[in-house]
């Protein structure tokens, strides 16, 4: 297929991805309703609409790609790729945003609120007299039980270490490409999804020992419920983020990608950035504060 010129914008022919995905997720979330609230099949309903999706992702990236090595893609479908992922890290931003924002409610208005601080006396000893307004808490009525956090000194800083030097990796990798190294692109690419995915490993690891251990658990008050949803979310997308990078090293292998276009790996570079960046917010106002 030829090249297009600048002149003429390409536009996606029709395709039948988008119905199959919105198949997937409906399958899914109708499985996992009905998991959570009981039905045995809901398990196996989430299971394959998880798996329809996983087939979409893979047949419409699948096309993209080749889309993409076949030339029709020109200066103005990359400024458009340019511009949708900054807006989908910007989204993303928001999302993290949001939990931040409840973990920061809890631990400067609603805990010292709920402990009678100055200006409310009275909502301590009408509501819960006696309760001290200390972080981490599990709330008033000690919700979950006594548990134990996880120190910042030990898994977390094991974590953040891998996370800032997967950032250095990607980054050396990225200039590897622009210079035409490929031995090295692949070597520090490779290295970047194996630091991730050890990340991962690591985080389980961590999970494990705050159920078995600690006692910490979702259930945990509003310190469990903050804890887990933060750091479960950004696990999940150093998991995304790690496969990406891992379809990126394929595609490397493979011969693709140009010191002159490669937009591909920048955007997986710039998305492995933002979630590096979220987890040092994370390993400070979570583990450290």
């Amino acid at each position: 297929m030829a090249t297009h010129t600048d002149e003429h914008y390409y536009v996606p022919h029709g395709s039948h991805w988008p119905a199959v995905g919105s198949v997937g997720l409906l399958f899914m979330m109708v499985g996992v309703s009905a998991w959570l609230n009981g039905a045995e099949p809901g398990f196996y309903i989430m299971l394959a609409g998880i798996a329809v999706i996983v087939f979409m992702i893979t047949g419409w990236f699948r096309e993209v790609i080749n889309e993409s090595q076949s030339g029709i893609y020109n200066e103005q479908v990359d400024r458009s790729f340019r511009q949708g992922m900054a807006w989908f890290i910007f989204s993303e931003v928001m999302f993290f945003a949001a939990f931040f924002g409840a973990l920061f409610y809890a631990r400067n208005m609603s805990i010292p609120w709920l402990g009678g601080d100055s200006n409310n006396f009275f909502t301590n000893l009408l509501l819960w007299e006696g309760y001290e307004s200390t972080w981490p808490s599990n709330g008033p009525a000690n919700v979950g039980g006594e548990y134990d956090t996880i120190p910042a000194t030990g898994l977390p800083l094991i974590n953040t270490a891998l996370l800032l030097t997967s950032s250095i990796t990607v980054t050396i990798a990225h200039h590897a490409l622009i210079a035409g190294k490929r031995t090295q692109l692949a070597v520090f690419l490779a290295a970047t999804f194996l630091l991730g995915f050890i990340f991962i490993f690591v985080q389980g690891y961590e999970y494990i020992h705050a159920y078995q251990d600690l006692n910490l658990k979702m259930t945990s008050g509003i310190y469990g419920s903050t804890f887990f949803m933060l750091t479960g979310f950004h696990g999940l997308h150093v998991t995304i983020g790690a496969i990406m990078l891992l379809i990126i090293f394929l595609r490397v292998v493979k011969g693709h990608f140009t010191p002159e276009n490669h937009f591909a790996f920048e955007a997986v570079a710039w998305y492995w950035h933002f979630v590096d960046v979220v987890w040092i917010g994370l390993y400070v106002f979570v583990y450290w504060m």
